[in-house]
């Protein structure tokens, strides 16, 4: 690890970022380092937790319950029901880019069913040669395939539409976003066995929730990268995440990942379900609402400093967040602390994958007085992050889904932050 000059202390950008080498070369550098960490005395004195023997073990691991704040919040179910709304990552307390399981949002439409795994059954029919029948246990004889991915709430951040900002933390604005790594088999596997009629072009796939929720997937998608997940970090599907087995298309809106997966009917247009009609589509302010909008739009969120995460007072500090791109890698992130004035390139860490979160960082001296910051992601097709106006024009009021519009955070000279919009 080389050791950084003076040079890299020198700011880059408007409001003191400095250069990313900070983070590529050196961590937070030597430096920028000596400015935040604590000074030692003499050798500190054992404490208590050093003097006793610690608890046993148990069958499963659970969070020190110092970090019990760490919860999926908020949690809202639509008025008159119990199981029909969302929970929120808690992306301000998390780092890297794979979501713990227990902190992965939900979005439920009817609850979460318990499912006997030995007498569920998926059920691939339609136009095609031979309708086949799957339990859990016959799925795992197939070939399967674990990737690292992101799923997105469609309605992610649309809050960020209001006409006015609202007051939110990071979570509650942001938090319809999770990345695990899935495992499972490719469905155009298991459509090969079934065998596909010449007519088929898109497939329905229906869950077995009492909502009995279903979504329309264009073929080629099928075929491409989708597969029957099994498998989230390395365990079982959890039950509000589908188990025994859902569906999981990469880089499309969440919602098309239909979980609890009971049936795959292969047609030869989409059903036009409520919740590909209704719901999930996007009204433009001529009046015209646009259907089937699959893949989630290059974006990125500052998670610290965030609204919640207050600032101790001038000095140096890590900027960091993630980004994502349904339409592949993120190739590079810029940071503002002035209101997107002018722009620093952040370091992203070692793991750039296709259609997953993408943690960036950056080294900011805050020199205590008020500060906005914001971040814009480019993908490897060139696709840039839009402003807060590109992204509202041609927008209906009403509409909220497929919101990618860049997050401003504004720091007051207390450390707190809030969102605003510029």
């Amino acid at each position: 690890m080389s050791k950084p000059d003076q040079s890299d202390l020198i700011p880059v950008a408007g409001n003191g970022l400095l250069h990313r080498r900070l983070f590529l070369r050196t961590g937070l550098g030597a430096g920028a380092a000596m400015l935040v960490a604590g000074r030692v005395g003499a050798e500190p004195q054992r404490p208590p937790w050093m003097r006793t023997p610690g608890t046993g073990m148990g069958e499963s691991g659970a969070p020190s319950p110092f970090e019990d704040h760490v919860v999926r919040a908020p949690v809202g179910s639509q008025p008159g029901t119990t199981g029909a709304g969302v929970s929120r990552t808690p992306l301000q307390h998390l780092d890297g880019i794979i979501t713990p399981s227990r902190l992965h949002f939900e979005r439920h439409h009817s609850g979460i069913p318990e499912i006997d795994p030995d007498r569920h059954r998926l059920v691939i029919h339609g136009l095609v040669d031979r309708p086949l029948s799957f339990d859990a246990e016959t799925l795992d004889r197939y070939p399967q395939v674990s990737r690292i991915q992101f799923l997105e709430c469609s309605g992610n951040s649309g809050a960020l539409t209001a006409p006015e900002p609202v007051d939110g933390n990071c979570a509650s604005i942001h938090g319809l976003i999770s990345a695990s790594e899935w495992g499972g088999v490719p469905l155009g596997v298991l459509l090969e066995e079934a065998g596909l009629k010449p007519e088929g072009k898109w497939v329905v796939a229906a869950g077995a929730d009492a909502a009995a929720m279903s979504r329309s997937v264009p073929l080629e998608k099928i075929l491409d990268d989708a597969i029957v997940a099994l498998y989230q970090n390395g365990e079982r599907l959890r039950p509000s995440n589908g188990y025994p087995m859902r569906l999981f298309l990469p880089g499309w809106e969440g919602n098309a990942s239909v979980k609890w997966l009971r049936t795959l009917k292969v047609t030869d247009a989409p059903a036009m379900a409520k919740d590909e009609t209704s719901k999930y589509s996007d009204l433009d302010a001529d009046g015209q609402a646009r259907l089937f909008t699959f893949p989630m739009g290059v974006k990125s969120v500052i998670t610290s400093p965030s609204p919640g995460l207050a600032l101790a007072g001038p000095g140096v500090y890590q900027i960091s967040g993630v980004a994502w791109s349904g339409r592949g890698r993120i190739r590079s992130v810029e940071v503002s602390a002035d209101g997107g004035v002018s722009w620093a390139e952040a370091a992203l860490d070692e793991h750039v994958l296709s259609r997953c979160l993408t943690r960036f960082r950056a080294a900011w001296q805050w020199d205590g007085g008020p500060a906005t910051l914001l971040s814009r992601a480019v993908d490897e097709t060139g696709a840039v992050q839009p402003t807060r106006a590109s992204a509202m024009a041609g927008r209906a009021p009403e509409s909220f889904y497929h919101y990618n519009g860049m997050q401003a955070w504004a720091v007051n000279p207390e450390g707190a932050s809030r969102n605003v919009y510029v």
